[in-house]
C-alpha cells in the first residue's frame, strides 16, 4: 500500500540550529517589545511635545494606537515565517517616518504600525514551539516573561534616553529596531519540522 505524502518523515534540524533559530526570535522579541515600550510609555508625552497637543487629545492618539495593536493580531496562512517577516521588518518603513510626519500622518502611521506589529507574536510564539515540541509551557513561558520583561526594561532605558537627550530623539532611535527583522532570513523552515532530541 502506496504511503500517503504526510506519512514521510519531515528533515530535522540539529541542536545548534534549534538554538540559533531560538537566539533570533529573542532578538525579533526584544525589538518588538522595546519599540512598543516606547510607544506605550511616552507616545502622549512625545505628542505634546512635538505637536503642543492637550493631555486628553495626546490620550486619544495613545487609544487609538493601542486599538490597533488589538485588531492587528492576525492567523498565519501564509507561513508562521513570513508573518514575523512582514510584521517586524514590514513596520520599518513605517517606523522610520514617524519621528518627521506632521500631526496627520502620525495618526495614519501609528495607526498602521500598531496593526502590522501586533500580528508578530503569536506567530513566533508558535514558531518557537514548534522549534521545541513537547515544551509548549516552558517556550510560553520563557517568551511571555521576556516580553514583558522588555517591555519594563524598555521603559526605563527610554526614559533615561529621554531625560539626556529629548523625546524626539527617543523616536528617532526606536524608530530603526524593526529592521532586526532582517534576521528573519536566517529562520528556517520549521512547519511540520521536529527538532532532534
Amino acid at each position: 500500500m502506496k504511503k500517503s505524502r504526510s506519512a514521510v518523515p519531515h528533515a530535522t534540524l540539529s541542536r545548534n540550529q534549534v538554538m540559533f533559530a531560538m537566539s533570533v526570535l529573542i532578538l525579533l522579541v526584544f525589538s518588538k517589545y522595546f519599540y512598543l515600550a516606547s510607544i506605550n510609555s511616552y507616545f502622549t508625552f512625545y505628542l505634546i511635545d512635538k505637536f503642543h497637543l492637550p493631555v486628553q487629545a495626546a490620550q486619544v492618539h495613545l487609544f487609538v494606537f493601542l486599538a490597533a495593536v488589538a485588531a492587528g493580531t492576525v492567523g498565519d496562512k501564509i507561513g508562521r515565517k513570513y508573518v514575523i517577516w512582514v510584521s517586524i521588518l514590514g513596520v520599518a518603513p513605517f517606523t522610520l517616518l514617524l519621528p518627521y510626519a506632521n500631526l496627520f500622518w502620525t495618526g495614519v502611521l501609528t495607526v498602521i504600525i500598531g496593526v502590522v506589529l501586533a500580528s508578530a507574536f503569536s506567530a513566533t510564539l508558535v514558531y518557537a514551539q514548534e522549534l521545541i515540541p513537547g515544551k509548549v509551557g516552558m517556550v510560553a513561558g520563557l517568551f511571555f516573561g521576556f516580553a514583558f520583561g522588555m517591555g519594563g526594561i524598555g521603559a526605563a532605558v527610554l526614559g533615561q534616553l529621554a531625560d539626556a537627550t529629548s523625546i524626539t530623539y527617543v523616536y528617532k532611535v526606536c524608530s530603526f529596531l524593526p529592521l532586526i527583522g532582517v534576521l528573519t532570513v536566517f529562520l528556517p523552515d520549521v512547519e511540520g519540522k521536529r527538532a532532534k532530541a
